[in-house]
């Protein structure tokens, strides 16, 4: 009986140290060959220079109102301002109009930029496709839009998400990666961290315009959400450059007032089906600062019969069982969280770790200081968290881990890649995570997501 004892305490001790191993979902096996992110040099041809003198360039657009019927157009001009005007009209008519927009220019240390323009074309129609062009002259550059269906529950729609691009060999990788990829994305939902000029010596600026160059080929034709993260907080007071977020406020605009926001660092849009909330992990947060009264009035003023799909990016992941960037969303995630839950977001997305990950529905607001309950625990009012902070910048692949795998974390995985969102209908949408490395339709990471107002079922690894 000894032995069969002794036995017996051996298979239970194994059992339970499985069980600890194995806490967490799934811990990619890919390999990915290490080797050192290097940004591309300045005489790289996706940073060409557009031919002519003065040529607008660094040309994108984002969405220019609440709704999905405007337009932000952006462009620089780098020798004199030129001309301010939009001239665009829809596919298959000779009707142009004109729209006016303005420009700015700032210096930051020894950089003078040049002419910065901003756009903004109202009362477009839905679903339509539109043609563009900026500039005068023997400069004069074509782009083209379509604007999104009306907002609608069934609407469907894809978002592609993409975060911490930078301009690296691997950032070209993964925007091309994104481009090619058959679902085909509509929107880039981008969650922070753009050109990375700030890792240059003196927050060397014309890294900016190289960026602006580099996505250029995207962003001219589809939307870019933008979110701010630390790498355009630019503060740098031992050069004198003492305003946070200088060069990312001149460049990127956002239609932060269409949603009463005071501010560019958080607003919101609807787009088909969805309503998105933008918040900044490095603005004041905490109760009674802006943000904080912003967000307590946004969240009611969601209507999920008209947008069922509750969509909220930011920079900083809460839920993060990587070692780099380890909790820093932790004070965020208190004030917050219980809203999330509340209103049943269906979706977070975050970057700022250089790696993938994806979490299960779960939540950690019973906490009070003396109940010691302080372990997140499954939550189906509460969102999937997902990191997708591995665009491939200068800085690298996080690929340190906590171990084990903690129980929240569904699927982690420390290489570059993109990610697409693409809503079915008001229950349904499909997700999936393309690492660089595949071929372009390869999903190494995917699920269901059931809208959290409309069907709430459990769509876990767990369920299925």
């Amino acid at each position: 009986m000894g032995s069969f004892a002794a036995i017996s305490v051996l298979v239970l001790g194994l059992v339970l140290n499985a069980a600890v191993l194995c806490n967490g979902g799934k811990t990619s096996r890919f390999v990915r060959k290490l080797e050192k992110t290097v940004d591309m040099p300045l005489e790289t041809d996706v940073f060409r220079v557009p031919h002519g003198y003065n040529a607008p360039e660094q040309v994108h657009i984002t969405q220019g109102d609440h709704e999905g019927k405007g337009v932000i157009v952006s462009w620089v001009t780098p020798d004199e301002p030129g001309s301010n005007t939009v001239v665009y009209w829809k596919e298959d008519t000779k009707d142009k109009k004109k729209a006016e927009g303005k420009v700015y220019t700032y210096k930051f240390y020894n950089y003078a930029s040049g002419y910065i323009h901003h756009c903004t074309i109202r009362n477009l129609e839905f679903n339509t496709k539109y043609y563009y062009t900026v500039g005068i002259g023997h400069t004069i550059r074509k782009f083209w839009f379509v604007t999104p269906p009306a907002v609608g529950p069934d609407v469907p729609y894809t978002f592609g998400l993409i975060g911490d691009l930078g301009q690296s060999y691997d950032s070209n990788l993964t925007l091309t990666h994104y481009e090619l990829n058959p679902q085909k994305g509509q929107t880039v939902l981008f969650v922070g961290d753009l050109s990375y000029a700030d890792t240059y010596p003196n927050h060397d600026n014309v890294r900016w315009d190289t960026w602006g160059r580099f996505i250029e080929r995207s962003a001219a034709y589809k939307p870019w959400i933008w979110t701010a993260g630390n790498h355009e907080i630019d503060f740098a007071p031992e050069i004198g450059e003492t305003k946070p977020f200088k060069p990312y406020t001149h460049r990127y605009h956002v239609p932060y007032r269409a949603s009463n926001s005071t501010t560019p660092f958080w607003y919101s849009i609807k787009r088909a089906s969805a309503y998105i909330i933008v918040l900044s992990s490095y603005s004041a947060y905490g109760k009674y600062t802006p943000q904080y009264m912003w967000l307590g009035q946004e969240f009611p003023k969601v209507n999920r019969t008209e947008t069922p799909w509750l969509i909220v990016l930011m920079h900083s992941p809460w839920y993060n069982s990587y070692n780099y960037h380890y909790m820093e969303g932790e004070t965020m995630r208190v004030m917050y969280e219980p809203w999330f839950v509340q209103y049943k977001v269906d979706v977070v997305f975050a970057g700022h770790v250089h790696a993938y990950e994806r979490s299960e529905r779960v939540s950690n607001i019973a906490y009070n200081i003396v109940n010691g309950i302080c372990v997140p625990v499954k939550d189906q009012s509460a969102p999937i968290y997902i990191t997708i902070g591995d665009g491939g910048n200068l800085e690298g692949l996080a690929t340190n881990m906590t171990e084990p795998q903690p129980a929240y974390s569904a699927y982690r995985e420390a290489s570059f890649g993109h990610a697409m969102f693409s809503i079915k209908n008001r229950t349904h949408a499909y997700y999936s995570w393309h690492r660089n490395q595949d071929g372009y339709a390869v999903e190494a990471d995917s699920m269901w997501f059931f809208n959290r107002f409309w069907h709430p079922v459990d769509e876990s690894s767990e369920s299925v």
